[in-house]
């Protein structure tokens, strides 16, 4: 491959910010190692994460970590999923997470201690630079309505009709390891949106909520708000959370004939929704029964 056309040669060199989310080397493992106690407090103590399954992640090689996130901005689930990566691989074995660009804008400290993480903006050329340095990539499609979307609807697989991940894999031959969760959404009681109200006082003159434009506009309870409205950042009850990592998802055709094969894509992306949503039923189910 010419070095000019590979997207990892152009990774470090994207944007000139630092901490901006367009760069691979940004990742530290000793600011990942300096959190681990920290997390593994809220893993052992405050979420009691039940967890299973990780045999099913390949040793070796790049893959796309496909979840259904919950629990509004804090993502709890996200976050002990993270932990109980670095417990059982180290901080050197590669995790990328890709973030929100909207996250990079409202919140530029949060931000960079996320790059420091492994967090990187959300599109293509980074994912696959990503990707061709034989690394894990963990993908949250649903974005914003997946996090805030109404507790009524808490176990439920909500992609919001997302497929560019499905993209990502088929061009990069990447398998979909698929993470569930159940008790995440509990941290965070969302009871509704209401975006198209907020939107009419956009119109009307209102100022968005720190000055972005949001993909939706929750009404829920929680920390440290009681009733609270907007995406603000929010700290999670203390809900007991389970997680489980599922077996990959191989499709029979990759390159990118097959991604820019629109039914296809459309066939891949309802088999990766309809096996999370037959996991979670099932890890609901069990959670139930406890």
């Amino acid at each position: 491959m010419n070095k000019s056309s590979d997207p990892a040669s152009k990774s470090s060199r994207l944007s000139g910010h630092p901490y901006d989310g367009w760069s691979l080397d940004d990742r530290d493992p000793a600011t990942i190692q300096a959190l681990l106690p920290i997390w593994e407090w809220l893993y052992r103590y405050y979420f009691r994460v039940d967890t299973e399954g990780w045999h099913h992640v390949p040793r070796s090689g790049k893959m796309l970590i496909v979840g259904s996130h919950n629990g509004g901005l804090a993502a709890p689930d996200m976050f002990m999923l993270m932990y109980d990566w670095f417990r059982r691989f180290g901080t050197e074995r590669l995790l990328y997470g890709l973030m929100h660009p909207k996250v990079w804008q409202a919140f530029p400290p949060i931000a960079a201690q996320a790059a420091r993480c492994g967090a990187v903006q959300a599109h293509p050329k980074i994912a696959i630079a990503a990707l061709r340095k034989n690394a894990a990539v963990a993908v949250y499609p649903g974005g914003a309505q997946d996090i805030f979307r109404p507790h009524s609807q808490r176990n439920q697989i909500h992609f919001a009709g997302r497929k560019g991940f499905i993209k990502l894999a088929l061009r990069e031959s990447a398998p979909i390891i698929p993470a569930i969760s159940t008790g995440a959404h509990d941290t965070l009681i969302v009871l509704g949106d209401c975006y198209q109200q907020a939107q009419q006082l956009h119109q009307w003159g209102m100022p968005w909520l720190l000055g972005i434009d949001p993909e939706v506009f929750p009404l829920y309870l929680g920390l440290p708000w009681g009733l609270g409205i907007g995406p603000l950042p929010n700290f999670p009850l203390p809900v007991q959370i389970h997680t489980r990592i599922c077996p990959p998802i191989y499709f029979e055709r990759y390159g990118r004939a097959a991604a820019n094969d629109r039914d296809y894509v459309d066939t891949c992306y309802q088999k990766v929704v309809a096996q999370m949503q037959e996991a979670l039923d099932r890890l609901e189910s069990l959670s139930s029964e406890l």
